[in-house]
């Protein structure tokens, strides 16, 4: 019983942020680009793609490669800031891709439900929009298709 508890307690520590973590089957180059060209054909705005480790050895450092990518739309970022405006700092939304430890390349993003509990959000609707969105443009991105 006693290894049990420390089980479930390791288990909700890890997903304690509700940070969705995919694999991809391309580069993090590769997959950021695949993201970016996914969202514009949806009508996004891609506001910024940062390049972690750039930034890292521009200071001296090291990380492993890992960019991010911000992007929007204000038609769905608005609706929800009407009812929240602290929702502005999860907004616009984020995907990182990085290479872990292990080499493999990971896709990361916060899990929109997390958002809408965070933010007392009663936009079920559009948080789960926002969540099914997440999940088919990072499906997509990561997967090589034939």
């Amino acid at each position: 019983m006693r290894s049990f508890l420390l089980a479930l307690g390791l288990s909700v520590s890890l997903f304690a942020n509700d940070i969705i973590v995919k694999e991809s089957s391309f580069n993090v180059t590769d997959t950021i680009s695949n993201i970016k060209k996914i969202v514009e054909a949806k009508g996004f705005t891609v506001f910024a793609v940062i390049n972690h480790q750039q930034n890292a050895s521009n200071v001296g450092m090291y990380l492993n490669e890992s960019k991010i990518i911000i992007f929007g739309n204000p038609k769905i970022g608005t609706l929800l800031m009407q009812e929240d405006m602290q929702v502005a700092l999860d907004l616009p939304l984020r995907i990182l891709v990085y290479l872990d430890a292990n080499d493999k390349v990971k896709i990361a993003y916060r899990d929109g439900k997390w958002i809408k509990d965070h933010h007392f959000l009663q936009s079920e609707n559009l948080t789960n929009k926002v969540n099914k969105g997440l999940n088919k443009i990072t499906n997509k991105a990561r997967l090589k298709v034939k």
